[in-house]
């Protein structure tokens, strides 16, 4: 099974490629499913954020003309701050998805990739603040598949590496939290794409996530265009098969159904 799990286009603020363009990428190099993942951050991006109406219809439309060719999945990325949770649980209720990706990309409308949540914190203080508001967040709404790029703010720290060990006590309540709820994580293999040392979220992390006995993977791209769609991904499954995982995971109206790597 070939597949991609997180995927933005022109639906997405800050994508301008045609979901058409994707379908035919993901067609070409061979994937056998594919799922759309448009963000959606309340307050932040209100104006900016997925027209669901013109979002499930291209899909739609899609889904006729390439069946039997790619399996076409209409997913969501939630940006959620726990003062934004109410907006959430309704659009959960309400819209047909067959994957949430639960993100957290700002706290008290304070976006890490410009720099103001972590301006005047010490690394410390922005580190173990991320993290909290994950845990803060995954406690309030649990309409969710998996988590995603976990340790998302290595991408935009100032100060540069930060000890996985430093974090791994609040990590250790995420993932068992999850795991309780029955909730996954992903594998975002932007990674390679942000120029990271690491796999995100961390293979320490990945590790631990299998020691407290996680089991639901998902892996995906996070791609904004189609050069990057399903990137790395058969070099993460060689390194997941390492470290002991025999299985990913691809969701289906909310319902996880498992994969060999």
């Amino acid at each position: 099974m070939n597949a991609d799990n997180h995927i933005h286009t022109y639906y997405s603020d800050d994508s301008e490629c045609p979901m058409r363009d994707m379908v035919e990428r993901a067609v070409e190099i061979g994937l056998d499913e594919m799922t759309f993942t448009e963000h959606v951050d309340y307050e932040v991006k209100d104006v900016e954020n997925c027209d669901y109406e013109k979002y499930f219809a291209e899909i739609a439309q899609l889904r006729k003309e390439y069946d039997g060719r790619i399996e076409i999945r209409q997913g969501i990325e939630f940006g959620v701050q726990a003062r934004t949770v109410p907006r959430y649980i309704e659009d959960a209720k309400k819209y047909p998805f067959d994957f949430i990706i639960l993100s957290v990309h700002q706290v008290d409308n304070q976006e890490f990739w410009t720099g103001e949540f972590q301006k005047g914190r010490t690394q410390d203080e922005y580190q173990q603040a991320y993290y909290q508001a994950i845990y803060d967040v995954m406690r309030k709404f649990g309409d969710y598949s998996i988590l995603g790029h976990l340790d998302m703010i290595k991408r935009y720290d100032p100060a540069g590496d930060y000890p996985d060990e430093k974090i791994m006590p609040v990590v250790d309540k995420i993932l068992t939290q999850a795991i309780t709820d029955g909730k996954g994580i992903e594998v975002n293999t932007s990674s390679f794409k942000y120029g990271l040392k690491d796999l995100t979220p961390s293979a320490a992390i990945l590790k631990r996530y299998r020691e407290l006995g996680g089991e639901i993977l998902t892996i995906g791209s996070d791609s904004h265009e189609t050069e990057h769609l399903a990137d790395h991904i058969p070099e993460v499954k060689e390194r997941l098969k390492a470290m002991g995982y025999e299985h990913f995971y691809t969701f289906d109206r909310l319902k996880p159904v498992r994969h060999d790597l």
